[in-house]
């Protein structure tokens, strides 16, 4: 079951927010085994969508001087990015 579905970003955001502050540290540890997995995944997507916007910028940026800029940043996100994952 591995489709692909479109979800809201503000409702993706709610998700992993909603995630983020439930303790399930009481729970099975397969139960957190799959929270963690859950969660990382989520978490993965957004940081995934992040970078793609940082992207966007570059491309839409009106001169030069925005350009660079939104280009050190993107590549600040991809560094940090490859550095969690």
């Amino acid at each position: 079951m591995d489709k692909n579905i479109k979800v809201p970003l503000s409702l993706l955001l709610q998700i992993i927010d909603l995630l983020e502050y439930w303790d399930i540290s009481q729970y099975d540890p397969v139960i957190c085994q799959d929270y963690n997995n859950v969660i990382s995944t989520l978490m993965k997507k957004k940081q995934s969508i992040e970078l793609r916007d940082s992207y966007v910028k570059i491309i839409n940026a009106e001169n030069e001087d925005d350009r660079d800029e939104a280009r050190m940043r993107y590549l600040h996100k991809k560094q940090l990015l490859n550095e969690e994952f």
